[in-house]
């Protein structure tokens, strides 16, 4: 069996612009990624195309179109692979609709896993077309390391150096549906835009990356928070807590993420959340640096 993981993607800020006459909204955003996510794994042998198991498996549809399936049929099509049967497992850890990126990066780390288990050619350039086909955060998930996204988010570029953070990401368990989001955005009728902020060369440190995401936005906290009051509370409830120096909506929501001093406060303010609020997911990690 051959496994990837498909790490959650935080947006650090995210500035939305108004849609353009494609109906796609501009953005701007800082993404990271965290060393948690969804499990994809390939098994050589009959069985079904998609299996899904693990705590969200329940909640996930499985339609027709799919990320991880789409994702395989784009790769494989046209293609001649090796003549030998297998099936797809996903281990679904993230949260649905929780604004971390789970439908895209399973997609990714699929396109990642075909690649390296079918004899198929694919560049990395091929392998990032058919990853801007499946969906606008697919390629920054395909990349899975710090990057700017500009565009519709298919446009990246690399991320100033930054450190490993410590952080902990939290999730009230509620849907918050990107489409919906961006619905309520645009009858925010908010006009800042997509213009990036002032680039440092180097956030040296955990410190430097609060100072300088404090001077950032995410333009869809806004109206996510009056779709789903409960954001406001994780956010209030973070905000209050010692070890935490940041903390923000990543994405759509409804997952925020709080930023800590070190990895011990990180795993401390886990474990004291987890305990007082069971009905919320909760999770310590790394946003990894490079």
């Amino acid at each position: 069996m051959l496994t990837r993981l498909a790490p959650a993607k935080i947006n650090l800020f995210l500035h939305v612009g108004a849609p353009a006459l494609d109906g796609y909204h501009p953005i701007s955003s800082l993404m990271v990624f965290a060393d948690i996510g969804d499990e994809v794994s390939l098994e050589w042998g009959e069985g079904p195309a998609l299996h899904i198991n693990g705590p969200y498996a329940e909640t996930l549809n499985l339609e027709p179109d799919n990320l991880i399936l789409r994702a395989r049929d784009r790769l494989v099509e046209g293609r001649v692979i090796c003549g030998r049967s297998y099936h797809l497992t996903l281990n679904k850890q993230l949260p649905i609709a929780s604004g971390v990126g789970g439908g895209s990066a399973d997609a990714a780390a699929t396109l990642r896993l075909l690649r390296d288990a079918l004899p198929v050619e694919l560049t990395d350039e091929a392998l990032y077309e058919l990853a801007s086909n499946l969906g606008s955060d697919v390629p920054a998930c395909l990349a899975a390391r710090p990057v700017i996204a500009t565009g519709r988010g298919e446009k990246l570029r690399p991320a100033p150096v930054l450190p490993d953070l410590a952080a902990v990401l939290v999730n009230p368990n509620l849907p918050s549906p990107t489409g919906a989001v961006y619905r309520a955005y645009d009858r925010a009728a908010l006009v800042d835009g997509e213009r990036e902020p002032d680039w440092p060369e180097v956030l040296g440190t955990g410190e430097a990356v609060a100072g300088f995401l404090a001077t950032c936005r995410n333009d869809l906290q806004p109206p996510a928070v009056a779709l789903q009051p409960a954001i406001e509370g994780v956010l209030a409830e973070l905000n209050a807590c010692d070890e935490v120096v940041f903390a923000r909506m990543s994405g759509s929501g409804a997952t925020c993420f709080a930023l800590c001093g070190t990895p011990v406060d990180a795993v401390n303010l886990a474990g004291r959340l987890a305990a007082t609020r069971p009905d919320w997911w909760v999770r310590p990690c790394t946003l990894r640096g490079s």
